[in-house]
């Protein structure tokens, strides 16, 4: 699985915000300086998380972003999912979540077996790594 800029930058600019917004929300600006992201760019991530219950933004003089809930409470998996959309690792009616979704193969595919251990693993390890973990992390 790789993932896209979106995912990688995001990533990087949400984990910067949780450091940085425990006193007070965080410019744009600021986060684009500490991690050499656009500002442009940062305001895309940035509109995908707050539609996500991620993020929220403050206006006003000393306005910015700031997480919606405790970083503690959001995982990994939370944001790139809000980042990326769906980050299954291959596209397999087999492990998916779409009852919908149809595969001529299905019945005699064994090597969906393998695409849904992938899947699992890479959605158990995302979704149990937390935001605050990371920041605890960051400041050692």
């Amino acid at each position: 699985m790789k993932l896209s800029t979106k995912g990688r930058y995001g990533l990087r600019a949400f984990i910067d915000l949780a450091v940085c917004a425990e006193e007070a929300p965080v410019s744009l600006a600021s986060i684009a300086q500490r991690q050499e992201i656009s500002v442009s760019y940062l305001e895309q991530l940035m509109a995908k998380l707050k539609r996500a219950g991620l993020v929220e933004s403050v206006r006003g003089v000393n306005g910015g972003y700031r997480l919606a809930k405790p970083a503690d409470e959001i995982s990994v998996g939370e944001a790139l999912r809000a980042l990326e959309g769906d980050i299954t690792p291959v596209e397999c009616p087999g492990i998916g979540n779409d009852p919908s979704a149809q595969c001529s193969s299905s019945e005699q595919c064994v090597s969906k077996i393998v695409w849904k251990r992938i899947n699992d693993s890479i959605n158990n390890t995302v979704d149990g790594i937390f935001i605050g973990e990371l920041v605890r992390e960051s400041r050692k």
